[in-house]
């Protein structure tokens, strides 16, 4: 179900200046990158891009999602670590993201760290947001 803007809490605000080479920088100047293609799609590859920062932050969502999930169930994951990649690709309508998520999480047998993943899948505003469009796997 969607949010209202009344249950907002927090608003992040980025803008970008000259698209993928150029820059992108947040209203309280926390971030501040140059952005420019990688070199597998032509560009310079000087900067960052699109996709790292989509890897960033879903990376770092999905962990807090793992961290909620954990402690729902008592499990500790202080140690754990997740990792996004982000590839693009031509598709049918231009270009398209598919995503590949995997969780490091030690002292966890695989059969419930996998369940945790799946559940973190389930509540992570970033998956939750990409479903249906985007092609995300778990690992």
């Amino acid at each position: 179900m969607p949010i209202q803007q009344s249950d907002v809490l927090y608003t992040a605000v980025a803008t970008a200046r000259g698209g993928r080479d150029g820059r992108v920088a947040t209203d309280d100047g926390k971030l501040d990158v140059v952005v420019s293609p990688p070199e597998e799609m032509g560009g310079s590859g000087a900067g960052t891009n699109p996709e790292q920062l989509f890897a960033a932050g879903y990376s770092a969502c999905f962990r807090g999602a793992l961290g909620v999930v954990a402690r729902r169930e008592g499990v500790d994951v202080s140690g754990s670590t997740v990792t996004a990649k982000v590839g693009i690709g031509r598709n049918d309508d231009g270009f398209g993201l598919l995503v590949e998520i995997s969780a490091h999480i030690p002292g966890v047998d695989a059969r419930a760290a996998e369940e945790l993943v799946e559940k973190a899948h389930q509540v992570c505003p970033y998956s939750r947001a990409t479903r249906g469009d985007i092609t995300v796997t778990l690992a």
